[in-house]
């Protein structure tokens, strides 16, 4: 009886501690690990890295991708990361700089910014806009300044990465990098 009051207790002096520090609660929760149904962000052309070599500060730096996927690092020369994560791009560069450049490099990949998504068709201001995790296709309709009235807000259409055919699309539904999302107009 004593253990969940004392647990209760905790909590709440985390929380007031938090909230006294301008920080709230749900990005405390929310730090946890990631879960297996979270996306995983494939690399692609106007991806931003930030490459770290441990102890070469030669070899770090920030790059973005090409439009074939590829990008230039000192000493090795162009990387291939399309379509890979984070995780995958690390091995294959301490791979490449093992293979007769560094003994045991250390590498880690962080992905500074994905490609941009697309809004077009009747909103106020279509565009390009910078990707967001977790953003909907309201969102990024909020983001291109709403819809006209004209939009039809049933008849949303979503090219996933900009490739393969348009689907039909709803407003909850969640955007990924460099999704191509055209809001039709209305017949009256």
């Amino acid at each position: 009886m004593i253990k969940p009051f004392l647990n209760a207790v905790g909590y709440l002096l985390l929380a007031t501690a938090l909230s006294m520090a301008g920080v709230g609660l749900a990005g405390v929760i929310s730090l946890g690990p990631a879960h297996a149904d979270q996306p995983r962000h494939e690399l692609a052309a106007g991806d931003k890295v930030r490459v770290t070599v441990f102890g070469e500060a030669e070899l770090s730096g920030e790059f973005e991708l090409d439009g074939y996927g590829t990008f230039a690092m000192p000493l090795i020369g162009p990387v291939k990361a399309l379509s890979m994560d984070a995780r995958a791009l690390e091995a294959r560069i301490a791979g490449i700089l093992r293979d007769g450049y560094l003994r045991d490099p250390k590498v880690n990949v962080e992905v500074l910014s994905l490609r941009p998504i697309y809004i077009l068709g009747e909103v106020n201001q279509p565009g390009s806009y910078p990707y967001r995790a977790g953003l909907s296709v309201l969102n990024a309709a909020a983001m291109a300044g709403g819809f006209t009235y004209r939009a039809d807000e049933d008849d949303i259409v979503v090219k996933h990465g900009g490739k393969g055919d348009a689907k039909p699309t709803d407003l909850e539904s969640l955007v990924r990098p460099g999704d191509i999302i055209r809001v039709k107009e209305r017949l009256f």
